[in-house]
């Protein structure tokens, strides 16, 4: 049976005494969990060695908000998996909705991201969804297919085995607005459909994160859906009790 994972994206946010407040919330409620969900958090990188200090012997895991493609090179800003993975980083964000509309990431440089932190022993954690005017206009399985299938089709089937997808329909981030658990489910359903037609094992393995203004109240039903595994959390993320609440809310 597939672990739920639920990953906090705290995004540009924090500081490093609001970070230690929240981490050692965290650890104390969930550091220790053996059962129920897998607990990632993603800090802004600045906060890695940080977060890496405070997570020390806890279960929860660190993840990343976005790597580079290429191992080394001159690309100011940046930062390779290889150097993600010294900070004990085990999960990275690629092609989250805001670095595709802000930074241009196109889907052929999220697939070789992908690729990149997979060779380093880091499980990507892939962004796909739609617009409001892609869904309203009928688009939406042919957009999250598209993004999908670039990644699938890039890397070989085996290493794929540490991929997870993120369904975060682009309209419901941050908005308030949130896809009911009918409808996330039908693109879960499909998202698990397009990696079925490449993949049969990795259709059954594969955990599929609904990402788009979860919180405390509407986590549990989200999650209960067959094929929602877990949660990519935005805002809730960074506050401790609701963060907490949500990982909770998660059956398996």
């Amino acid at each position: 049976m597939r672990r739920s994972l639920v990953a906090g994206n705290w995004k540009m946010h924090g500081s490093g005494a609001k970070i230690t407040g929240l981490l050692q919330a965290l650890v104390q409620a969930l550091g220790d969990e053996q059962e129920g969900a897998e607990v990632v958090v993603c800090p802004p990188a600045p906060y890695l060695p940080l977060c890496q200090l405070l997570l020390q012997g806890s279960a929860i895991a660190l993840g990343a908000q976005n790597v580079h493609a290429q191992a080394s090179g001159a690309f100011t800003g940046d930062v390779s998996a290889a150097m993600l993975a010294e900070f004990g980083v085990r999960y990275v964000i690629a092609g989250h909705s805001e670095r595709r509309r802000y930074a241009g990431d196109t889907d052929a440089e999220v697939a070789q991201k992908c690729e990149a932190a997979i060779l380093a022993g880091i499980a990507p954690i892939v962004c796909v969804g739609e617009s409001l005017e892609e869904r309203e206009s009928g688009q939406a399985e042919t957009v999250v297919a598209r993004q999908l299938s670039a990644v699938l089709e890039h890397c070989d089937s085996e290493s794929l085995g540490q991929l997870v997808v993120a369904y975060e329909p682009v309209w419901a981030i941050g908005t308030g607005r949130t896809a009911t658990p009918e409808q996330a489910q039908a693109m879960h359903a499909f998202i698990r459909h397009v990696v079925q037609e490449r993949s049969a094992w990795l259709a059954e393995s594969v955990r599929i994160l609904y990402g788009g203004s979860v919180t405390a109240e509407n986590a549990a039903q989200l999650f209960a859906q067959q094929d929602i595994d877990g949660g990519l959390v935005g805002g809730a993320s960074l506050k401790p009790e609701e963060f907490i609440s949500i990982c909770k809310s998660v059956g398996r």
